[in-house]
């Protein structure tokens, strides 16, 4: 498996060359200290809901079918939908969404505390489903293959249905399950804070960040290039876009521009390979270096300049998608499947609480706290 992990890291660098449900009685609508993970597993993917300590620990509660597939792209032996963003919880709706790549679907489930009631399964309006973002009632959703696209939802009345929203991305492919498919996918799809614009990291396949506007998708992104691998993205507390640049080991902040076009205003190497997923929590930022097991934190200046904490903190094996609330970050190990517990300290350092193993959940992404 490390030998994998070691080629995929080789393979990327030449590539850059080259109806609402009413909540159980006694129990509050919304997800209250849960921890949500999605272990992608082929044959039925799930979900595997944690409650979590007034500590930061988790302890595992139940597990819920998706009603969809896991999927697994080539060239990706800890990360299998090379993504951040698989799984979003929609707040204001209280509905969280997995997606479900093997079977090109959306899962839909409605929360109360930390369990979960499957509402729907929908198409995803394309091939291969890696990400999805929500924001005032309307959800978007990133399929990685063919080229990659963007596919348009809208709830009302508490169930989700699929708008005309629809944009190919006419990303850059390699065939499917080949060693070099998953760096040709885009990574990552969200809003930007003030939620006029959708963003999507395209890593190799168009390396560059494309910028849309939000509700009607423009017809034609701002397309800002971007030679090193942009893989996921963030917002700082002034609005200032994070980042992960996975070719380069790199995070980079820039700024936003009304019209769609970026500015780069620093970057910082993570001093680890593969850095792919970037999370905020309690005022810092954390990158999770793949190839490296540990996670950078950094902290982004009120005029989007990082500096980065040192050193790094070791995770276990193959750390990949981060979820954190409050001042708990959590943190996935693709290798053996885990989710690692830490608590962020006022300096930005993490302690290590725990580590718990997640049925089937060896390469799985997508985790949200709350």
């Amino acid at each position: 498996m490390e030998r994998r992990i070691h080629i995929a890291a080789a393979v990327l660098a030449v590539a850059i060359a080259l109806g609402a449900a009413a909540a159980p009685p006694g129990m509050a609508a919304g997800a209250s200290h849960a921890v949500f993970v999605m272990n992608d597993r082929l044959e039925g993917n799930q979900i595997v809901a944690y409650s979590r300590s007034d500590t930061g620990t988790l302890t595992e509660v139940a597990v819920y079918d998706t009603g969809g597939k896991g999927g697994e792209l080539g060239g990706s032996p800890v990360d299998h939908t090379q993504s951040q963003g698989a799984l979003t919880y929609d707040r204001p709706d209280n509905r969280l969404i997995a997606v479900n790549p093997g079977s090109n679907t959306i899962s839909v489930f409605s929360v109360s505390g930390n369990q979960l009631k499957l509402l729907q399964v929908l198409g995803s309006g394309g091939n291969f489903p890696v990400s999805v973002t929500a924001r005032d009632g309307y959800v978007y959703v990133l399929n990685a293959r063919d080229g990659g696209s963007i596919q348009g939802f809208v709830f009302s009345k508490g169930l989700l249905y699929r708008t005309g929203g629809f944009r190919a991305l006419h990303l850059a492919t390699m065939p499917p399950g080949s060693e070099l498919e998953g760096f040709f996918t885009p990574g990552h799809i969200e809003y930007s804070p003030d939620g006029t614009k959708l963003i999507v990291a395209t890593k190799v396949g168009g390396q560059s960040i494309e910028v849309f506007g939000t509700h009607t998708l423009t017809a034609v992104p701002v397309v800002n290039p971007d030679p090193t691998v942009p893989f996921a993205v963030a917002f700082d507390q002034k609005g200032h876009m994070l980042v992960t640049e996975a070719g380069a080991a790199t995070l980079a902040s820039f700024r936003l521009n009304g019209n769609g076009t970026i500015t780069l205003l620093d970057r910082k190497p993570t001093e680890g390979l593969a850095p792919c997923w970037i999370v905020g929590a309690a005022g810092f930022f954390y990158v999770a270096n793949a190839e490296s097991s540990n996670v950078a934190g950094f902290t982004s200046s009120l005029e989007g300049q990082l500096t980065r904490l040192e050193p790094n903190t070791p995770t276990s094996p193959g750390s990949i998608d981060e979820a954190a609330v409050g001042s708990f970050l959590y943190v996935r190990g693709g290798v053996e499947g885990t989710v690692d517990e830490f608590e962020v300290q006022a300096n930005g350092s993490l302690t290590k609480l725990g580590t718990v193993l997640v049925p089937s959940g060896a390469g799985g992404e997508g985790i949200v706290a709350s």
